[in-house]
C-alpha cells in the first residue's frame, strides 16, 4: 500500500458514501445514473458505484477524468466492479 492511499477495506467503507447499485445495467446506463447521483452530492461527497457491466471499467474512470471527479479506488470481485468516486467540480 502506498502512503496516503486508503486500503481496499478503508476505501470501500460505505459509511461515508452514497451507494449506487447499477448491477445488471449495460452501457451507457451505469455512467448516466452515476452522473445523476453524483450531481446530488456536495463537493467532496463520495459515491460508491457497484456495476457488473465490463465496459464500466473503462467508462467510469473516463467519466471521472472528463468531469473533474476523483476516482479514489476500484475493486473487482468476480463480475462485480466497485468504484469509489469523490465529487469534484
Amino acid at each position: 500500500m502506498s502512503a496516503g492511499k486508503p486500503s481496499a477495506s478503508e476505501a470501500f467503507d460505505a459509511a461515508n458514501a452514497e451507494i449506487l447499485d447499477v448491477r445488471g445495467l449495460l452501457c451507457p446506463l451505469p455512467v448516466l445514473k452515476a452522473r445523476k447521483a453524483i450531481g446530488r452530492l456536495p463537493l467532496g461527497g463520495r459515491l460508491l458505484v457497484e456495476a457488473t457491466d465490463p465496459m464500466a471499467a473503462i467508462d467510469v474512470p473516463h467519466f471521472c477524468n472528463e468531469n473533474g471527479h476523483t476516482l479514489l479506488a476500484t475493486e473487482r470481485d468476480g463480475d462485480l466492479i466497485r468504484f469509489l468516486i469523490e465529487r469534484g467540480r
